[in-house]
């Protein structure tokens, strides 16, 4: 049966534009075959099919070079991104270390500001205990005053009483004499209160100008704070501008990395079908090996034989030439990649000088593109010689036309096919030269983006430059700033040291002065109970008494200063133990979540391993269901074996049939309709795949939030951590304040000491006056008794003076009697002075005696806050070694998720691919079963039907195993029945082929 050429051009294109299609393998002999018989009667078909191969081998290897190049830029931008990414969060992270210091520099000036206020409210009492101090020193002086004025008036009354006795005028003699000494001690006494007013007065001054720089260095250190809080703020608000506008960057950066992915997914995609397509043009190639070898064959003379050895030979150095084109083709390729490579790390690592090595490559590859132009002339060199062979051989032709016309016409074929295939060859060599010429432009356009890229990246480094220049500076101006800071800030503690230094002088210099006026105020009591009468004694006793009392009530006050201070400092004490005992109470509370969120999480976990376990046992019953369809195919393919056999013998004489093989293709084309459905079901499954990974990196992306929400709560346990530290510095500064109270109580209990050291010295000094006012009244008793006895000797000599006498013992009597009566007060007033002042001793021994209570307890308290110090100490950290636990767990679980992850995806794969395995195996099953049961069917058709025939064939006397093709003369009476067995024939010839396709395919699997 014999073919047209277009029919046969027809099939062979459509195979050829199936092969992008990915033929099964199973037909590739089949279509060896099919196209050896359609070269060996007609060549002008295979020169069509391999034009149309290299032709589309063209565009492959055009499409996958636009696509590595497309991969590699992609993977260039990724790159970049993830620099970019890198740099965003370098930045990022020292943005928030500045603002950490930043804070930290805020809290350390307001710690500062406030131990300021601190030392001036201190100051403040200070000035204001000198201010009382001061006022009862005044009233003193007033107190003084008045004493000198009660003394002058007694001094006129004493001048205005008349001279009674000569013993009265001594007396008074002396009492004018020691008068004018105690006068004289006065007015120096005077002189030094007067200096000691005008030392008092420059004091004032000199506290109300230190009040005032005070005053002035308050307001100075509140605008001082005031443009700290605000420069802070602005910091504040600054580093929150850029913490936002780094997210938003990153959100667009991360943005951008999807749509990235997903271009690579999609260009991964792309590159498999490529892949596909460069199997089935490597399938093609065999196909043209194959056509040069049966052409190669075909050749019949000696001559032909050689000049297509010629020709061959031209055509292997031609197909060398290119196979050596393409292997420089590939050196380029990979020469080109590995130049991006290298500019892609020297880009990362200096971005300095990669044209000079691009320069270098460009000449190598112009040198290149000069050799393959040589190549190319030589090619033409050769294209003309052989038209040259080709005028030659013709005009030798004409000249033997007449001779050998059959001959001629023959040869002038091949020669013209000769021509056609070297024309051929030279336009596929042009095609390799426009080819490589597009690959130079490209090259070129690549080196020309290079270098917009590298202007790029030098562009981005540069602004990347600046800006870390911008903030250097803004750090330098920072640090001057803090450093400005600083300076003031220890100027002002120098400043309140200095203060203080002139405080304490001041003070000195006024307990001093104090101490010299009290000197002078036991001089003038001294002098005043010297000269005083006993009333005066008695108005001193009773002033001396009037002030101890005001001592009483200032020490009291004192006491009172002191019991409250000490209240403040135990409330204080309790405040911060209740406080940190809250801060205990919310840092177990953060353990207690933790943990609980952590035991949510392992049972999470738990729930998907046993979900996972679960999906791994149905999988593994699924291939235990495999493993029997297995062996039941098994079982059912030695049953099909046994059936094969038999039905070889019919199958290798109806293959020999055209209309078989029309009918074939058609169920190929059938098959690759069913591949191709088979292909869309699998697409919709790599679908239905991709959505539960969309899903699962959803719920991954939701076990990263939480991940970071654990991540927030560490954070939040570490500010709980940190606000203890600064409780536990606020603590340590008020023990500090606690012990300088302490010292201060101390040194009040001193001054206690000192002022009862003194009481007991004034004790002294009136039990002194006491012993010399009995003197006085014993010298007195012997006056009166040597008065009597001048009175009893002078009664006879002067008799006029009996009336004075009398007189004068009235008055003598009322001064005895004034005399005992003062002698009484005075034993009286001086008892209960005593009796006082041993109260006030036995009160301050009391006072004392609590004070060393206190004193005790505030130490067992400083004991106590000490322990609580150290136990805070040793929980915060054993908080940070708990923490340090908590991180490495935190990690494990994510190392386990991870594990988890990859196990789930393995599963999944595994899982997938059992599922397709085990589809593909129950589809197939399906089928042979259909098959087989097609093929029993046809089977006993052809049987019977064959019985029959046979039957029918004896008796006429003719037989054929062929009775739909071979028409016997005797058969021409019984058409119908031959008509119907080539019927049943074709339909069995069509389903045999897929049946034994099939059948194949099992084997093969």
């Amino acid at each position: 049966m014999c073919l047209s050429g277009s029919d046969l051009i027809k099939p062979s294109s459509f195979l050829c534009d199936r092969t992008n299609e990915s033929i099964p393998v199973r037909c590739e002999p089949f279509l060896a075959g099919n196209l050896r018989r359609i070269c060996s009667t007609d060549p002008h078909i295979c020169v069509l099919f391999l034009q149309q191969a290299i032709e589309d081998l063209q565009c492959e290897e055009e499409k996958v070079n636009l696509l590595t190049k497309e991969k590699a830029k992609l993977k260039l931008q990724a790159e970049d991104l993830e620099y970019l990414l890198e740099q965003e969060r370098k930045q990022r992270t020292d943005l928030e270390k500045s603002r950490r210091r930043l804070e930290g520099d805020g809290r350390n000036t307001m710690d500062n500001q406030t131990e300021m206020g601190k030392m001036r409210a201190s100051l403040e009492e200070m000035i204001r205990r000198k201010d009382v101090e001061i006022s009862s020193t005044s009233s003193r002086l007033e107190a003084e005053e008045t004493l000198n004025t009660g003394l002058q008036r007694k001094n006129k009354e004493l001048q205005v009483r008349p001279r009674g006795r000569a013993a009265v005028e001594k007396q008074r003699a002396d009492l004018s004499r020691e008068l004018d000494d105690l006068t004289d001690k006065l007015e120096e006494a005077g002189g030094a209160m007067a200096s000691q007013m005008e030392m008092n007065k420059k004091r004032e001054l000199e506290l109300q100008r230190l009040r005032r720089e005070l005053e002035e260095s308050s307001v100075q250190a509140e605008a001082v704070a005031a443009a700290l809080r605000k420069r802070h703020s602005d910091a504040l608000s600054e580093l929150g501008e850029q913490c936002e506008s780094l997210q938003r960057t990153r959100a667009k950066l991360e943005k951008e990395k999807q749509s990235l992915r997903l271009e690579v997914d999609d260009l991964a995609a792309s590159l498999d079908t490529l892949q596909k397509a460069k199997v089935s043009s490597e399938h093609a190639r065999a196909l043209r090996r194959a056509f040069t070898a049966a052409d190669v064959r075909r050749s019949d003379s000696p001559d032909a034989l050689t000049e297509n050895n010629e020709l061959t030979r031209q055509m292997e150095e031609m197909e060398n030439k290119g196979s050596h084109l393409s292997r420089s083709k590939a050196l380029l390729i990979s020469q080109h990649e590995e130049l991006k490579k290298q500019f892609d790390e020297e880009v990362k690592v200096c971005a300095v000088n990669p044209l000079s090595a691009l320069r270098q490559e460009c000449d190598t590859l112009k040198e290149q593109l000069e050799e393959e132009q040589e190549s190319k002339q030589e090619l033409q060199r050769l294209v003309s010689k052989l038209n040259s062979d080709v005028t030659h051989w013709r005009s030798r032709h004409e000249a033997d036309a007449i001779q050998h016309s059959d001959e001629l016409e023959e040869a002038k074929k091949k020669l013209l096919a000769r021509l056609q295939e070297a024309e051929e060859a030279a336009e596929a060599t042009q095609a390799k030269c426009s080819s490589l010429e597009k690959t130079k432009q490209r090259l070129q356009g690549e080196v020309e983006e290079l270098c917009v890229d590298l202007e790029k990246a030098n562009n981005v480094a540069a602004v990347l430059d600046k800006k870390q220049r911008m903030l250097d500076k803004q750090l330098s101006d920072w640090r001057q700033k803090c450093e400005e800071l600083l300076s003031e800030v220890e100027s002002c503690q120098k400043e309140s040291r200095q203060h203080a230094a002139e405080l304490f002088k001041l003070k000195t210099t006024y307990e001093e002065s104090v101490e010299q006026s009290e000197a002078l105020r036991r001089e003038n009591k001294a002098l005043q109970e010297e000269i005083a009468d006993l009333t005066d004694q008695l108005s001193d006793g009773g002033k001396s008494v009037h002030e101890l009392q005001k001592m009483k009530k200032k020490i009291e006050m004192e006491k009172e200063e002191l019991q409250a201070s000490l209240e403040e400092s135990e409330a204080a004490l309790e405040a911060e133990e209740t406080r940190v005992l809250r801060l205990q109470l919310e840092v177990s509370q953060a353990k207690a979540d933790m943990e609980r969120r952590l035991q949510e999480k392992e049972e999470e976990f738990e729930a998907t391993r046993k979900s996972h376990q679960r999906a791994l046992e149905s999988l593994q019953a699924s291939l235990d269901v495999e493993v029997k369809a297995r062996t039941e195919a098994a079982r059912l393919k030695k049953k099909m074996e046994s059936d094969v056999n038999e039905l070889e013998v019919q199958v290798d004489q109806l293959n020999k049939n055209n209309a078989e093989l029309m009918k074939s293709v058609k169920k190929l084309q059938q098959q690759i309709k069913e591949l191709q459905a088979q292909l869309e079901e699998e697409a919709r499954v790599q679908e239905e795949r991709r959505e539960e990974q969309m899903l699962l990196e959803r719920r991954c992306t939701l076990l990263v939030t939480e991940g970071e929400e654990s991540r927030a709560a560490l954070e939040a346990t570490e500010r709980v951590r940190k606000s203890l530290e600064t409780e536990l510095h606020e603590t340590a500064e008020k023990y500090n304040t606690l012990d300088s109270q302490f010292q201060s109580v101390s040194s009040g209990k001193r001054k206690l000491e000192v002022d009862v050291q003194q009481l007991m010295q004034e004790h002294e000094e009136l039990q002194t006056e006491l012993r010399s006012a009995n003197d006085k009244a014993k010298k007195s008793a012997c006056e009166t008794a040597r008065v009597l006895e001048e009175l009893r000797v002078e009664q006879e000599h002067i008799m006029h003076l009996e009336r004075v006498k009398k007189s004068l013992e009235l008055q003598m009597k009322d001064m005895s009697g004034r005399l005992e009566e003062a002698e009484q007060m005075a034993m009286k007033g001086g008892k209960k002075i005593i009796q006082k002042l041993e109260g006030r001793v036995k009160e301050l021994e009391l006072e004392l005696d609590s004070e060393q209570k206190r004193h005790t307890e505030t130490v067992k308290s400083l004991r106590k806050n000490e322990r609580r110090l150290k136990e805070l100490l040793f929980q915060s950290e054993e908080d940070q070694k708990n923490q340090h636990r908590m991180q490495e767990l935190v990690e494990r679980l994510q190392m386990k998720m991870k594990a988890y992850k990859r196990q789930v995806e393995e599963a999944e794969e595994q899982a997938n691919v059992n599922l397709a395995k085990y589809r593909k195996t129950v589809h197939e099953l399906d089928d042979a079963e259909e098959r087989a049961d097609i093929a029993e069917s046809a089977l006993t058709k052809i049987r019977t039907k064959n019985r029959g025939s046979f039957g029918k064939g004896y008796s006429s006397g003719y037989s054929t195993p062929y009775p739909g093709l071979v028409r016997s003369p005797s058969s021409v009476g019984s058409e119908g029945r031959g008509e119907k067995v080539t019927d049943d024939d074709e339909s069995i010839s069509s389903l045999i082929p897929t049946y034994l396709n099939s059948i194949k395919k099992l084997m093969i699997d």
